[in-house]
């Protein structure tokens, strides 16, 4: 890494600098919650439409961060720091990172398309990284913002970088090839993800292509004509190297085309891999590849054409391809053994996936120890002294309890690491020593590459299962909560329901995330619910929906703030401040505007604002109320009615006891419908699990059940299958036994024929009853063995399709799913 220093930064964004410009830079941090070390961070503090960083400058102070990037310096003295003051802050952290990229001359490899960049850049570094020293993006960083942190990581330790690049709308790659300046470029398969923001295909491919302008080299899919087509209007890419791939059927295919590519491919795919056999100018030679699917196929593809292309022969281009690994595109938090919670982040064994999931790690605040299971990072072609005196850095800052370090090369540089480390030769010495370890109520990182086979370990730490599990999406869950933010208005905030656990995909782990991401508040339905999210370390502010008398002297005591519905409730809770020597403790007014249930009524308001003007110790935080048919066209005048009801009552309420609060009416399906009364705050439930009202499109379903084929059978004509014998074949059947039942959740009304579910993307209904721990389902005609995944809820069937079926609504489908279905978290 070059030796930067902050009036050297300044110099290159064009900004004013205030305070001292000898600070040292060796990393540039844009999110306060991802800071490992303050030393040598400078902080971009960048701002979006519901964003800024220029709120976290003092959260960043006090943690040691002593320069900053801003718009603006801060109002409070800080007097310590530094300021560059730029007109941009996103534009002078590009600014950085382009000058940063001109100081090397290493070649630079960039990926676009619509799907497999991250694929084709992990797949590139697992071939190259045996015969080269390769710098790649973290995971998919290739936004705005993740491009230039990926190019900051260039060094004289590297001669080959590999970085992706992705867009949403017109106009950006112009600046993100500014940043890059590759020399070789790869265009993976062109689809539809973001296309809503592209009058056409052709306008998508062109604003992609404007990534390779300057580039020497261009790698695609020649079989696409689209890019084909475009590759030909664009005057920037005139005389520009094209070292395309093109796949075929059959060799007469291959033989008659008339425009053929660089590197030529008649492909045959099985059930489980695909031969492909390759041919050159110079040769022609066979691969066998380790999948079957086209996508996959078309990835590979790639990486074959620019190892070729760098002058690579048939045995080390095939050696390579053969050792391809699956990408481990996510990250799995799930439960383990005795309390413990395990994240598997196996096979993405490098300093940077290190450092992303060590921040993972930190976040799991309901436990108070954390341990680290490591083992030695494989083919980085660095050198061995300089990457373990970086491991045991990232492994200092992360603040782990306990280490268990995997690997000869771990072995070796020990001495770095705290005295509460251990280590082991290989994973088997380990697992011949797991009794000494006394894993209890943790959090538990696995990071291994993939020789090292820590799926052994995981096995040991997950303990029993049930095969049904629920999968939740981490990651969708946010794509969904940005959606909703996206459609208020700045000042306007969001509380999110976590009752029921969070409709069924878990109370704690969902909690946590949404916390990580600054919501505004969460709600729960009882108190027991928020005494455990306090407990595990959630500390928000905190809604009790439906809190009861009991427990009122709990809820205090746990800073939880409660809904209240009725003045014994009022008196009964102000009784129980007043015993803890309480005053002004927050509590939620719910008023009572046509859904009828539970609230004060417009009569009650003159004694309720008594009560509160006269009482010094509560104090109105919010007052709220309950739209009865928000997501239905025809209650929309009700609805209006319901909104401007409480509005008056708001006002009334305000003036009487002399001071303003938080007022929210809308649900999700309001806040899709309704945008003019979002008054201060809005309340977000089944949309974060990817259920619109208005039909968008960018919404994505968060939790898939999967289940297991475990027995395949066949019956003849006229037998019968389950009890009561529902089911008659009429025809020889072939049917699955899938371990799942009204037990788990999976509702006995499903059965006969009512509800399906998919085995390897096909059809397969539900045939007899369902039992209380077992269904079967039809897969006469269908490719299917045992062992298979069952998807029972996802994508497809999606949970809509199946409340329909149901005769119900979404929200019953999920809170159905039973505590003993495991739940698997997983993010990208």
């Amino acid at each position: 890494m070059l030796n930067y220093t902050l009036s050297d930064l300044a110099r290159i964004m064009n900004g004013h600098l205030t305070g001292d410009g000898c600070l040292p830079v060796q990393q540039l941090l844009i999110d306060s919650r991802a800071l490992f070390s303050p030393d040598g961070a400078l902080f971009f503090a960048l701002r979006g439409q519901r964003h800024d960083g220029h709120l976290y400058i003092g959260d960043l102070y006090a943690s040691g961060v002593r320069a900053f990037v801003v718009e603006e310096i801060p109002a409070e003295p800080f007097p310590d720091a530094s300021f560059v003051v730029v007109g941009n802050t996103l534009a002078a952290l590009q600014q950085v990172a382009a000058q940063h990229r001109r100081f090397f001359a290493i070649p630079v490899v960039a990926i676009t398309g619509s799907n497999g960049k991250t694929v084709v850049k992990e797949w590139l570094y697992q071939a190259m990284q045996r015969l080269r020293k390769v710098v790649r993006s973290p995971r998919s960083y290739n936004s705005q913002v993740g491009v230039p942190l990926s190019v900051w990581q260039l060094s004289d330790a590297y001669d080959l970088a590999i970085f992706e690049a992705g867009i949403s709308y017109p106009g950006e790659m112009a600046r993100l090839e500014t940043i890059l300046r590759p020399d070789v470029g790869i265009l993976t398969h062109i689809g539809e993800a973001h296309q809503e923001h592209f009058a056409s295909m052709e306008e998508k491919i062109a604003e992609k292509l404007k990534l390779f302008i300057h580039c020497k080299t261009l790698i695609y899919n020649a079989g696409d004509a689209r890019i084909t087509r475009e590759i030909e209007k664009m005057d920037a890419l005139r005389g520009l190297n094209i070292h395309a791939w093109k796949a075929y059927e059959s060799a007469a295919d291959m033989a008659a085309d008339a425009r053929p590519a660089a590197v030529s491919v008649i492909r045959q795919a099985s059930r489980d891999h695909t031969l492909a056999e390759v041919h050159t100018p110079r040769e022609v030679f066979d691969i066998r590849l380790p999948f079957a699917d086209q996508a996959s196929f078309e990835d590979a593809m790639h990486v074959v054409a620019f190892m070729l292309f760098s002058g690579y022969d048939a045995q080390t281009v095939t050696a390579a391809m053969q050792s391809l690994a699956p990408v481990a595109m996510r990250l799995e938090m799930k439960q383990g053994i005795h309390g413990c919670t395990l994240i598997n982040d196996s096979y993405n064994s490098d300093t940077e996936s290190l450092a992303i999931a060590l921040d993972v790690l930190g976040r799991q605040t309901q436990h108070a120890s954390r341990t680290l299971i490591l083992s030695d990072i494989l083919q980085t072609g660095r050198d061995e002294d300089e990457l373990y005196r970086e491991v045991a850095q990232l492994v200092t800052e992360g603040r782990i309890d306990r280490m268990i370090g995997i690997g000869p090369a771990l072995c070796r540089h020990q001495a770095l690491f705290a005295d509460n480390s251990r280590f082991f030769l290989s994973t088997a010495d380990f697992l011949q020593a797991f009794r000494q370890f006394p894993f209890n109520g943790e959090a538990i990182l696995l990071k291994g590459a993939r020789p090292y086979a820590f799926e052994r370990i995981a096995d040991l730490l997950e303990g029993k299962s049930h095969e049904t599990v629920l999968e939740v999406d981490l990651s969708a869950m946010i794509n969904n909560y940005n959606y909703f933010k996206s459609l208020l208005r700045p000042e306007t905030k969001m509380v999110v329901m976590a009752k029921a656990c969070t409709y069924g995909s878990g109370t704690y782990e969902t909690a946590n995330l949404l916390q990580y991401h600054r919501v505004d508040y969460l709600a729960v339905a009882f108190v027991d619910e928020g005494v455990v999210l306090r407990e595990n370390g959630i500390t928000v502010p905190l809604m009790v929906m439906n809190p009861e008398l009991p427990s009122l002297r709990t809820m205090v005591m746990h800073r939880l703030e409660p809904e209240m519905y009725s003045l014994p409730m009022l008196r009964a809770l102000a009784e129980v401040v007043a015993a803890e020597g309480l005053r002004g403790y927050p509590v939620h007014i719910k008023l009572d505007t046509g859904m009828h249930r539970l609230g004060f009524q417009p009569t009650d308001l003159p004694e309720l604002i008594a009560f509160l003007r006269q009482s010094p110790y509560l104090k109105v935080q919010s007052a709220f109320s309950h739209l009865a048919g928000s997501d239905e066209a025809r209650f929309d005048d009700f609805t209006r009615s319901q909104i401007a009801r409480f509005k008056t009552m708001t006002e009334e309420l305000a003036t009487g006891i002399g001071y303003r609060f938080l007022r929210h009416i809308l649900n999700s399906a309001g806040i899709e419908r309704f945008p003019e009364a979002q008054f201060d705050m809005v309340r977000l439930g089944i949309g974060l699990h990817g259920i619109s009202a208005a039909g968008a499109t960018s919404l994505k379903p968060v939790v898939t059940l999967k289940s297991t084929l475990l027995q395949i059978k066949e019956i003849a004509s006229g037998e019968s299958v389950g009890y009561s014998r529902r089911f008659m074949a009429g025809r020889p059947t072939r049917y699955g036994v899938v371990p799942i039942g009204y037990a788990d959740g999976w509702r006995r009304a499903l059965g006969n024929g009512r509800g399906y579910v998919t085995v390897r993307g096909q059809r397969a209904p539900i045939i007899g009853n369902i039992c209380m721990d077992m269904c079967t389902v039809d897969l006469t005609g269908l490719v299917a063995e045992e062992g298979d995944t069952v998807v029972l809820m996802g994508e497809h069937p999606s949970v809509t399709e199946i409340a329909d079926m149901l005769q119900t609504i979404p929200y019953e489908v999920l809170t159905d799913i039973a505590p003993r279905v495991k739940r698997v978290y997983y993010q990208e």
